[in-house]
């Protein structure tokens, strides 16, 4: 099969871009050049939130019905103006003590990503600094898991709990949607070492299902989930990423993780409501600028 390109300079650097009518939601007919575009789009306010933080990419070369891998190690193909940080990978499946993850500092690299069909683009909540060394975690994250039938509206009322308590503690939370089933609370934080943000973490979890048996839970197993809302802390492990802001989704619709605001969560009632497309969100920055900008710029409390 003959693999159709396109070169394009982008802030002086060259890039092929290929096949840019595949294809890659085949339910909307989302094509992989119009996932670039949405990509090159969104960089304004997308790039800030990934700058520094090893990225692993989330391959969907055939679409989302096809088959997909989870990418760090990008050393290999990466044009030599991507930045690369070699990052340890003890638990690596591949047998590698480390790979080199890509830093996406900039447009060119964003959509050097995007063009390898990167639907989704994971981040730690930690950066590195200028020489490649790991900063202790600057975020705390909460990710919101419904189990049917329980549905992101129920996650929304868990939401304010969780922002109560955060708020008592001295934090300020920021929601986003997963881009899927579910919703995400992030608070900037500065820490002394690896374990601060998941003990604590872990700590509101378990409390707030203490306070609410019947509607959280703070524990994994899918038994214990079935209409309640998992209240997962265990993506503060430094080992773990989470979708980034702003980032596509691989769902049968082209949805995106999309910062939204606390009037939007206190009166969702239909989990329509909090779902969004790629065209949706790029009408909603213009509107609203970056909803997690704060995210960036608050003064960071220490956990």
């Amino acid at each position: 099969m003959t693999t159709m390109t396109q070169p394009v300079d982008i802030e002086g650097r060259r890039l092929e871009l290929s096949n840019l009518d595949k294809i890659l939601y085949p339910e909307h007919g989302f094509t992989k050049g119009e996932l670039i575009d949405y990509y090159a789009r969104v960089a304004p306010v997308l790039l800030p939130h990934v700058r520094d933080r090893p990225l692993t990419l989330k391959r969907y070369p055939d679409g989302v019905e096809g088959k997909s891998f989870f990418e760090k190690n990008v050393s290999t193909h990466a044009p030599d103006w991507v930045r690369t940080v070699p990052i340890e990978t003890p638990e690596s499946s591949h047998g590698r003590k480390s790979a080199d993850f890509a830093l996406v500092q900039d447009l060119p690299t964003l959509v050097w990503a995007a063009n390898l069909a990167s639907i989704e683009l994971h981040i730690p909540q930690w950066t590195v600094g200028p020489r490649g060394e790991r900063r202790n975690p600057d975020l705390l994250v909460f990710d919101l898991d419904p189990g049917a039938p329980a549905t992101i509206v129920d996650c929304c009322e868990v939401a304010l709990w969780l922002r109560d308590e955060l708020t008592d503690d001295g934090l300020t939370a920021y929601p986003k949607t997963s881009g899927s089933k579910g919703l995400q609370l992030y608070a900037p934080v500065q820490t002394r070492s690896d374990d601060r943000t998941n003990d604590y973490a872990k700590r509101v979890a378990e409390k707030l299902e203490r306070r609410h048996p019947r509607r959280v839970v703070s524990r994994m197993a899918k038994k214990l989930r079935v209409g309640k809302v998992l209240i997962d802390w265990s993506q503060n492990n430094p080992k773990k990423t989470t979708v980034a802001p702003y980032s596509l989704r691989a769902r049968s619709a082209p949805t995106v993780s999309t910062p939204v605001t606390w009037s939007e969560v206190e009166a969702c009632e239909n989990p329509a409501e909090l779902g969004f497309v790629a065209d949706e969100v790029l009408d909603r920055v213009d509107e609203h600028g970056d909803l997690f900008e704060s995210l960036l710029t608050r003064a960071r409390p220490s956990l």
